[in-house]
């Protein structure tokens, strides 16, 4: 897996498709991902990490005590969308870390599916499940806006977004989630995804699978 390190650029254009949806019933947020109180974070909306309440600061703003309930700690918020919703929080979580693939997998890469690459879970009654990856641009989440919506505390409304272009390797991008993004077990804020790469979003372990 090839980490990259140049910005993504302009998105492709969203593709129409069906809401797709997986319920169920992570790791700390990193020093460099946290705010506190008094600080000069930069021009931006913040939210607290205790409630969830939001506010937008200007290059010269330093951050204040929460209005709301007093905590001191924040992050900024979704960079695709303003104002993410942080009402039902998200819950911290430590990502338990895969070493090798599982062998459920090949199983998976036999099943027919519409198109060369999709992300391939098994959900908790161990039934493999199937998400096609269309030309254009994915958002993974816990909202119902989501195009690949996960359905449980450790998710973000917005966590993550899958670009797919043709002719070139598969990304995937933070969207400013609480538990972070994780290929490989590596945190990362955008990454490549190859076949058989692990994607970890919150409880959820997905596997890219290509042809």
């Amino acid at each position: 897996m090839r980490k990259l390190s140049k910005p993504l650029g302009s998105l492709p254009k969203r593709e129409e498709g069906k809401e797709q949806a997986i319920s169920t019933s992570l790791t700390p947020i990193t020093a460099s991902d946290r705010h506190s109180t008094g600080k000069l974070p930069g021009t931006g909306t913040y939210f607290c990490l205790e409630c969830g309440s939001q506010l937008s600061l200007r290059e010269e703003d330093r951050l204040p005590q929460c209005p709301r309930c007093g905590a001191t700690d924040y992050r900024r918020d979704s960079i695709f969308e303003p104002m993410q919703e942080h009402g039902e929080m998200t819950s911290e979580f430590s990502v338990p870390v895969s070493t090798e693939a599982p062998a459920w997998l090949e199983e998976a890469r036999a099943m027919p599916t519409p198109g060369n690459r999709r992300l391939a879970y098994r959900d908790t009654e161990r039934k493999i499940r199937l998400f096609p990856i269309e030309r254009g641009w994915m958002r993974i989440g816990r909202s119902v806006t989501a195009d690949l919506r996960l359905d449980d505390p450790s998710v973000s409304r917005r966590h993550a977004l899958i670009v797919a272009d043709p002719d070139r390797p598969l990304r995937v991008l933070d969207d400013r989630s609480l538990n972070g993004v994780f290929v490989n077990g590596d945190l990362v804020e955008w990454a490549g995804l190859e076949d058989g790469d692990e994607l970890t979003i919150g409880r959820f372990h997905l596997f890219a699978l290509e042809a």
